[in-house]
């Protein structure tokens, strides 16, 4: 995009990352932290923006950010970008989760790493991986418990990549 797709603005007036931040309140979180964020994604929300301590490093770094951020057992991750993110999608992650360390949706077949449920104790493996040069995420929950969450809706997942992918 050329740009921190964050802040691009909507049609509608909502930043993109408002998108994510409004499907996690109607998921029913309690706390919203948007990592390495612009003041500007936390003016119009409760929003809590947290230093990424690995910039430009991956979304490893960023996972790990939010995990020491979270104050409660089970933290979401979401990205920024995403176009039609669901509450409803969130809920059946997060209730996929049960005891694992993450539950990851599979759409389009491929892993969606940026749309888990994490227990936010797994931050202590994710930052060992991180420190010893993992920044895949896909490699950095090797060790971890995991669960794949499949039959949810592939648009749930479509991101902005391009101007044109913009709703």
């Amino acid at each position: 995009m050329g740009r921190d797709k964050a802040t691009i603005e909507l049609p509608d007036g909502r930043r993109l990352v408002e998108l994510a931040i409004d499907a996690l309140i109607e998921a029913g979180a309690s706390q919203l932290v948007v990592v390495g964020g612009p003041p500007e994604a936390a003016e119009r929300r409760s929003v809590e923006i947290v230093e990424d301590f690995a910039p430009g490093a991956g979304p490893l770094g960023g996972i790990v950010a939010a995990l020491d951020a979270g104050r409660n057992p089970v933290v979401v991750i979401l990205a920024c970008d995403l176009i039609t993110p669901s509450a409803a999608t969130v809920r059946a992650v997060v209730e996929a989760l049960g005891q694992s360390d993450v539950a990851i949706p599979v759409a389009g077949g491929f892993d969606q790493v940026l749309h888990a449920a994490w227990r936010r104790e797994a931050v202590g493996h994710l930052r060992q991986r991180f420190d010893a040069g993992e920044r895949s995420v896909v490699a950095g929950v090797e060790g971890l418990t995991l669960v794949r969450v499949s039959g949810l809706a592939p648009g749930d997942f479509a991101d902005a990549d391009t101007p044109a992918d913009l709703p």
